[in-house]
């Protein structure tokens, strides 16, 4: 992984786990255009589900896209279901999240929860040190998330393997090392990003800059 890269693949990796609208078939595109301009395993793993999902029918993707991620089979893109469940602690999580992006200068204006990993995936393209501490506190359930892909095959996985990537560290082969991770807690090493890759610019929609005061 070139430190410069994680960036921005990030960034297309929180696109490609939104919900597959037409916007994302538009920008298709450029996040080919992205990806060939940073490349790498984890930017093959990446331009192999672009690929995919270009080939695919747009509601045939959509339904795939609902079928794969929920709750019920443990297919959850929601960071701290993975830690909290459904408790009174994740409140209190989502709130610490709400406060992680305000403080750095970002208000979470999307009609989904700040734990939604394509919001903390972009939080993490855009701001290194904080974003990749963020990712690395919910490292357990982003690689439960990770295996439960792999196993049933979809093309979902290949993001996740991306994702993964682009955090210290090995990932771990099985979920019982994944669960590990969790009582371990996790990694203190945080790497160095520039905030994107060079002559790229991407347009996410789940953070509007704050405005000064």
């Amino acid at each position: 992984m070139i430190p410069e890269n994680s960036a921005v693949l990030r960034l297309v990796a929180a696109r490609c786990l939104r919900y597959p609208d037409d916007t994302f078939h538009a920008q298709l595109p450029l996040l080919r255009e992205a990806l060939r301009q940073n490349p790498g395993a984890a930017a093959e793993r990446l331009q192999a589900f672009v690929d995919i999902a270009a080939a695919t029918d747009p509601l045939d993707l959509c339904a795939h896209y609902t079928s794969t991620f929920d709750t019920r089979n443990r297919r959850c893109l929601y960071l701290t279901w993975w830690t909290d469940g459904d408790t009174r602690r994740r409140g209190l999580s989502l709130v610490r999240m709400k406060r992680i992006y305000r403080d750095h200068g970002l208000e979470f204006g999307h009609e989904e929860l700040p734990d939604f990993l394509p919001a903390a995936l972009e939080f993490a393209g855009r701001h290194e040190e904080p974003g990749t501490r963020l990712l690395q506190e919910h490292r357990a359930g982003l690689e439960l998330l990770r295996l439960a892909l792999t196993e049933t095959g979809t093309p979902y996985a290949d993001v996740l393997e991306a994702v993964c990537a682009t955090l210290p560290g090995a990932s771990p082969t099985t979920k019982a090392e994944a669960k590990a991770l969790a009582k371990a807690g996790p990694p203190q090493e945080t790497v160095g990003l520039e905030p994107f890759g060079p002559g790229v610019e991407l347009p996410w929609p789940g953070f509007p800059e704050r405005k000064a005061s």
